[in-house]
């Protein structure tokens, strides 16, 4: 085939493509000029909620410390003397009048043995000047003696009852420091302290042991002076301890000033025995002031926005619109709503967080829990 023919062919296939093309934009043109309708797909599928009525509790929090409900402080009360055996260490429960430790009472009981001595020559005097005052008395009318030696001897009879009086208080005070020589525990309780060392002279006064008494602790919570007066003796609080652990104590009593720098006050809340209580620790607690009626929605309802709280309420065309509640008291899944709702407004339940402002959602119902198919 020659060069002109197949020119001819390719122009000849060109325009009839260029007219299949115009014949089908023509027919094609007036359908285009016809506006497009859109149906507006809902960007979720969601269940809705309405406020309830339940009953919620007041509680009140606050912040501090568990602490001994009292601490004895057990000292030495003998002076130099030497520290022999110490029998308790700390964290160990004692009872009243056990011997935490002993001094080495070698002196305490010679000088006690001198004393006895001295209260044994005080009653031989004491007997023979007895003896002259009782002869002085008989011979007193007869004139046999004169009346300054009768005297004389009454008052050596005084005298004498007085040495003696005097030896045995010394005697007793001895006595008392041999008994000082044993260090007791004044009071029931548990050893949080302890200072004392085998071997050491200590001086009078100097602390050895430390007892928190009858091993009971409290919780000194910090309170603000406003809600301060909304405790009483006799209310209950839940203090969670340092390990996590929850405890329930009661309100023993309120202190009646508050901190001029903190303006707090402290309320004192007995805490049963638990092991994991340490004094010293730092606790966290609610006291529990009784209970109201509130109206509530599930909390997954309310979402938190720029530190504020809203809920997605429902239209009847099943948009959904941001709208601000204030909140109040939260118990379990339930958070009371104090303001920004009535009782008819619908909104969404959950999986508000994924939707925006004027967004079209499609309500469903709720599933229903369904009961376990057996095995056959």
């Amino acid at each position: 085939m020659n060069t002109p023919l197949k020119l001819m062919l390719a122009v000849t296939g060109a325009a009839v493509v260029c007219a299949v093309l115009a014949v089908r934009f023509v027919t094609a043109s007036p359908a285009s000029d016809a506006p497009a309708t859109r149906t507006e797909k809902p960007a979720l599928a969601v269940t809705t909620a309405r406020l309830r009525t339940a009953t919620l509790p007041h509680r009140l929090t606050a912040h501090g410390n568990v602490m001994a409900w009292q601490e004895a402080s057990i000292g030495s009360e003998s002076n130099g003397l030497r520290l022999t055996e110490v029998r308790v260490h700390v964290g160990d429960q004692v009872r009243r009048g056990q011997v935490l430790a002993t001094f080495a009472a070698d002196t305490v009981e010679a000088e006690l043995a001198q004393r006895r001595a001295e209260v044994a020559q005080a009653a031989a005097a004491l007997a023979e000047a007895a003896g002259n005052a009782q002869r002085a008395r008989a011979l007193q009318d007869s004139g046999a003696m004169s009346t300054q030696q009768i005297q004389q001897s009454l008052m050596a009879e005084r005298a004498a009852q007085a040495r003696l009086d005097a030896a045995r208080a010394v005697e007793r005070s001895q006595a008392l420091r041999l008994t000082q020589t044993r260090v007791l525990a004044p009071d029931d309780g548990i050893v949080s302290a302890r200072t004392a060392t085998v071997g050491a002279v200590v001086p009078a006064g100097q602390e050895l042991f430390r007892l928190i008494r009858g091993g009971r602790l409290e919780w000194r919570a910090e309170v603000s002076a406003a809600d301060l007066a909304r405790l009483q003796a006799g209310q209950t609080a839940r203090v969670t301890l340092a390990s996590g652990e929850a405890v329930e104590g009661r309100v023993r009593i309120v202190a009646p000033s508050v901190d001029t720098a903190t303006r707090n006050g402290i309320a004192y809340v007995d805490l049963p025995r638990h092991a994991a209580a340490r004094a010293g620790t730092y606790a966290r607690g609610e006291f529990h002031l009784g209970s109201s009626a509130a109206s509530t929605l599930p909390r997954a309802a309310v979402q938190m926005r720029d530190g504020l709280h809203h809920v997605m309420r429902v239209d009847a065309a099943e948009r959904v619109t941001l709208t601000r509640v204030r909140v109040g008291r939260q118990s379990g899944d339930e958070l009371e709503i104090l303001e920004g709702l009535s009782a008819s407004d619908r909104v969404v339940a959950s999986g508000g967080a994924f939707l925006g402002d004027r967004d079209r959602v499609r309500v469903v119902a709720p599933p229903t829990a369904t009961a376990p198919v057996r095995a056959q």
